[in-house]
């Protein structure tokens, strides 16, 4: 397969605490959704923040990678629902990343199911690429 390269851009006005801006999916071409300070570190209050973007970013990682496996493994899901949770500490940065995942996958049982999914865990780009966070996984 190709390399492929995504693309976003964030245009800001004003300090980091004041301020404000808004972070453009180039790529995908999606549109834009605000993103300020105060929605990073108190209240979204309708804007974005990093740590949502790599929340979303992880959750959609990990869907598509066990997805994958669980299929190659010959036991498709039916269905998956992942669930990301990213915590900023301002001073100290990301951390920590939960992930909750729950899947209805015929022929696979619930041991089966928390392996395949701790495996897509371990291996999915965005994890690897936060490997300098702790990462933790809950099956349900």
């Amino acid at each position: 397969m190709a390399t492929t390269t995504r693309r976003a851009h964030t245009d800001w006005s004003g300090g980091l605490l004041d301020g404000s801006g808004e972070v453009a999916f180039d790529s995908s071409g999606i549109g834009a959704q605000p993103v300020s300070w105060a929605a990073r570190s108190e209240e979204p209050g309708g804007k974005t923040s990093p740590e949502e973007l790599i929340a979303a970013a992880h959750s959609s990682c990990l869907s598509m990678s066990l997805s994958g496996a669980l299929a190659r493994a010959g036991t498709p899901p039916t269905s998956l629902n992942t669930r990301a949770e990213v915590d900023f500490t301002p001073g100290s940065g990301i951390t920590a990343i939960r992930l909750f995942v729950r899947g209805d996958v015929p022929g696979v049982d619930a041991a089966g199911f928390a392996a395949a999914a701790n495996t897509a865990k371990e291996n999915c780009p965005v994890s690897q690429a936060l490997k300098s966070v702790p990462i933790e996984l809950t099956v349900e």
